[in-house]
């Protein structure tokens, strides 16, 4: 199965369908079924002082090196600054990702939360046997 680690809280955001688009650096031609693994890394600091963003977190228990759901991955959209702006009109997503011109973004859908399957993640969509 194919699988995406993620930094906490943005795997469990997307386990609890508050975060449907995840933001990358790089595109993806891959579509289809993707795992979401919670890393092992501790939350940003930045992130940790974003306010808004750990309203959403607040009382959700986290998942530290966990595979945690599973998706669909529908699209990888090149981010315009008129998908930006088009984004912005949904506050709950734009705080919960980065949104600059020139990255990519991941649009999740039909989120199932499965039993955690612990494991050790790794960078870029990998597999899991």
């Amino acid at each position: 199965m194919k699988v995406l680690s993620l930094t906490e809280p943005c795997a469990t955001l997307i386990k609890e369908k508050k975060k449907l688009i995840e933001t990358r650096s790089w595109k993806t031609n891959y579509r289809g079924e993707l795992y979401i693994h919670a890393s092992s890394t501790k939350i940003p600091k930045e992130w940790r002082e974003n306010k808004n963003l750990m309203v959403l977190v607040n009382g959700m228990p986290l998942n530290y090196g966990n595979i945690i759901c599973k998706c669909n991955l529908v699209d990888c959209v090149y981010m315009t600054p008129e998908f930006i702006k088009e984004i912005k009109k949904n506050h709950q997503e734009y705080i919960c990702g980065i949104y600059e011109v020139g990255r990519y973004a991941w649009i999740l859908k039909d989120i199932e939360v499965i039993k955690p399957i612990p494991t050790k993640g790794h960078l870029g969509v990998w597999n899991y046997e």
